[in-house]
């Protein structure tokens, strides 16, 4: 699978969070176009299918990511 560049991600990332904040989804038609293809962006460049995971998989492709495994909570 072909990765984007991580300026591209971090992009993409930034845009979704402002749109995400702004409620862009619930805006109006123009909003909602754009929030759609931000989303639609996202998804493609990490190869995911759904907003969340892709927000996630942005997160750790990211340069300054954590590179151990986070994902169980420990005691």
């Amino acid at each position: 699978m072909l990765l984007a560049h991580p300026a591209v991600l971090e992009d993409l990332l930034q845009r979704y969070k402002a749109l995400a904040v702004l409620r862009a989804d619930q805006g109006g038609a123009e909003s909602r176009q754009e929030y759609e293809s931000v989303v639609y962006g996202l998804c493609v460049a990490t190869g995911t299918s759904d907003i969340d995971a892709a927000v996630i998989a942005a997160g750790y492709r990211l340069p300054g990511a954590r590179t151990e495994d986070d994902s169980v909570l420990t005691a």
